[in-house]
């Protein structure tokens, strides 16, 4: 008869076998998903064991695509994390490795459209929003591969469908991150938006979209017709907040005071209506932070390698900078992690 303690040992083995196991589930279907959104999948540079990332021949290069950090085996928590509108993975770098660094597993998505050498298809696609809402689903579907207790979060659109998921899916997830979250755009845009016939306006007026430019992890503008598909997440959120029961979330959000992008009452309104703790990192109007520059830091914005040369005009918030508090945000959300 196997002794007591030979019995722990093989149950120790064996649910350390199938934890493992649950991470290569969780893998080999994150590979699926964008093996079926991209059909190109190849071999990625070579990239730390703790990192996964699903690269392609679509794809601008190996920054754009979606990635994830792991410790081999599930976490108490895991992340789940959405990135911006023209944008891809490669402005959450920092966030996710900080999360990472605190002993959690970190899955980053790549939004249907982006991170492509030719995007013009996708971003004239009357379904790019259902698409981006079909890939919240998926993403948050493979979660508890990965962890315990699921947050999910995300930087100006990816917030967006972050809140969107957390009010259709109330008491899933454990915590809400918000960065530069689009909650609210410019009053003239949302009017804009609700103009009849706008959408094929802007589609017009996109013409033949331009995916290259002096970014390498980002398009060179924003599609307007992809932004009124964001105005259409945008209503559903407010929409979701009429019809549901309050939010009683923890929730933690950082946001520029001088963003004219995507106003801070947007994200103060949700705040308003969760009944959870609420943590709000407001950068000083004074400190001039642009929306896009919340997310990154010195290393980020070397990595870019940002080409000036091929800005024609120079203009408030059109070349990146580091956030002056990026450190400081990094350290509250580190504290609010802890907390929640």
């Amino acid at each position: 008869m196997l002794s007591k303690r030979l019995l722990l040992t093989f149950y120790v083995l064996l649910l350390s076998f199938q934890v493992n196991a649950s991470i290569e589930t969780g893998l080999e279907q994150f590979n699926a998903l964008y093996q079926r959104e991209l059909g190109d999948i190849i071999n990625c540079p070579v990239q730390p064991e703790y990192q996964y990332r699903v690269c392609s021949g679509q794809l601008k290069n190996a920054g754009n695509a979606p990635f994830i950090l792991h410790h081999g085996h599930k976490t108490q928590k895991v992340f789940v994390l959405f990135h911006g509108l023209s944008d891809s993975p490669f402005f959450l770098t920092s966030i996710a490795q900080s999360l990472y660094e605190q002993g959690y597993n970190v899955l980053v998505a790549l939004l249907p459209g982006h991170g492509k050498k030719d995007a013009d298809q996708d971003m004239q696609d009357p379904a790019l929003a259902s698409r981006w809402h079909k890939n919240t689903q998926s993403m948050l579907a493979l979660a508890p591969n990965f962890g315990e207790s699921i947050y999910i979060g995300g930087f100006s659109t990816g917030g967006t469908l972050a809140a969107q998921y957390v009010l259709e899916h109330p008491g899933e997830t454990s915590g809400l991150l918000l960065f530069s979250g689009a909650l609210a755009l410019d009053s003239s845009v949302e009017t804009m938006a609700k103009i009849w016939g706008i959408k094929w306006l802007a589609k017009t007026l996109d013409g033949d979209y331009q995916s290259s430019g002096p970014n390498p992890f980002k398009y060179p503008s924003v599609a307007r017709y992809s932004a009124f598909q964001l105005t259409d997440v945008i209503f559903s959120v407010r929409e979701l907040m009429q019809q549901k029961r309050p939010l009683a979330l923890p929730i933690f959000a950082v946001h520029s005071e001088a963003d004219v992008t995507t106003p801070i009452t947007g994200v103060q309104q949700l705040m308003a209506y969760n009944k959870g703790d609420n943590t709000l990192l407001a950068l000083p109007k004074a400190l001039d932070v642009c929306h896009a520059d919340v997310v990154v830091n010195d290393a980020q914005i070397k990595q870019m390698d940002f080409d000036e040369s091929q800005v024609t005009e120079i203009l408030p918030c059109s070349v990146p900078k580091a956030n002056p508090q990026h450190k400081k945000m990094l350290e509250a959300l580190t504290s609010f992690v802890s907390e929640h």
